[in-house]
């Protein structure tokens, strides 16, 4: 029997403190919002706790604060499996938090403007890692985001390839990268805006949809700058891959109501990477991500939103929406 995949996350842990209105207040103006909610995010930690919902076996690297905020955090990747013990705590900064406005559209919360304050997420320092070095050779797959120092992600990615593991960057939060970090990447997986900031290049969209000559074009600088494989999430217009000689386009799931899109880039991103470590083919792997994505913004909140593998399973049974194209 194959066993699960074993996977390491290292990033951040974000506390999402999330409030939807009928419209942003424009500058000077208050307003009077519908609803407040708290939940458990950080894209390291999202992404640690959909693999694991799948079924992957995921350890997690990350610092948290002495605060309530952490060990509610803490709490809620361990009841999704995430193997914590190297999870780090520091005494002089809070835990990391985010402010998410969500901004209703026709009955639906679909535009959302998110700050994030990174607090412990940004006092890991290499020190704290430096044990990877050994112990990263027994993971499938280490996956990395921009929410905590650079330099800890290229550290981590040079241990990684030292040791032959291959490893995923979502640079998100927006930020150049070095080209010795992209040299270290198997997959390099921006959405259209990070893609649009790493290369120079616009992915314009218009009532047809995304520019799929601009989607092309950004892969295909990416992959001059040295990245080895690049997935660009492009949204409700779904993902382009670009490997060595293969290009695949998925489409994203037609006619769902989308009600709270924070989270949904995490969820495609770990279940892509969960399906990938499972022996999927690229085409198959970004097919089942559209579908966790898909039902994560189906649902308010970060980790609360984040499908298990019979949820979406399930959903796949009830909506089949047609496969990728070469």
């Amino acid at each position: 029997m194959k066993k699960n995949p074993n996977i390491l996350v290292v990033g951040s842990f974000v506390m999402d403190q999330i409030a939807v209105m009928d419209a942003i207040p424009r500058p000077g103006q208050t307003i009077l919002g519908d609803t407040f909610s708290k939940a458990p995010g950080g894209k390291g930690a999202n992404q640690a706790v959909q693999m694991a919902r799948l079924g992957a076996d995921v350890t997690f690297v990350g610092k948290l604060g002495r605060d309530a905020n952490g060990q509610e955090m803490l709490c809620t990747c361990q009841q999704a499996g995430v193997q914590t013990d190297w999870v780090l705590f520091d005494e002089t900064h809070a835990s990391g938090c985010a402010v998410i406005l969500l901004e209703k559209q026709g009955g639906a919360s679909v535009q959302n403007r998110i700050i994030v304050i990174p607090g412990a997420n940004m006092a890991i320092t290499e020190q704290d890692i430096r044990f990877l070095e050994e112990k990263i050779s027994q993971f499938d797959l280490v996956v990395l985001q921009l929410e905590i120092p650079m330099e800890i992600n290229e550290r981590v990615a040079a241990y990684a390839r030292k040791k032959g593991v291959p490893v995923l960057l979502n640079p998100a939060p927006s930020a150049p990268l070095s080209p010795e970090l992209i040299s270290n990447l198997t997959f390099l997986c921006p959405n259209e805006s990070e893609a649009e900031n790493l290369t120079g290049i616009q992915i314009r969209r218009n009532s047809q949809g995304v520019c799929m000559m601009d989607v092309h074009a950004a892969a295909q600088e990416l992959k001059k700058k040295g990245a080895a494989n690049v997935l660009i999430t492009l949204g409700d217009a779904g993902a382009f891959f670009q490997g060595e000689s293969e290009a695949y386009y998925c489409p994203s799931v037609p006619d769902i109501t989308a009600v709270d899109p924070t989270a949904a880039g995490d969820s495609f991103i770990g279940a892509f990477g969960w399906s990938i470590c499972s022996g999927h083919g690229i085409a198959e792997a970004m097919k089942f991500a559209n579908e966790a994505a898909a039902l994560t913004v189906m649902t308010v909140g970060a980790m609360p939103s984040l499908p298990t593998r019979d949820q979406v399973q399930r959903f796949v049974q009830e909506r089949r929406s047609g496969g990728c194209a070469e």
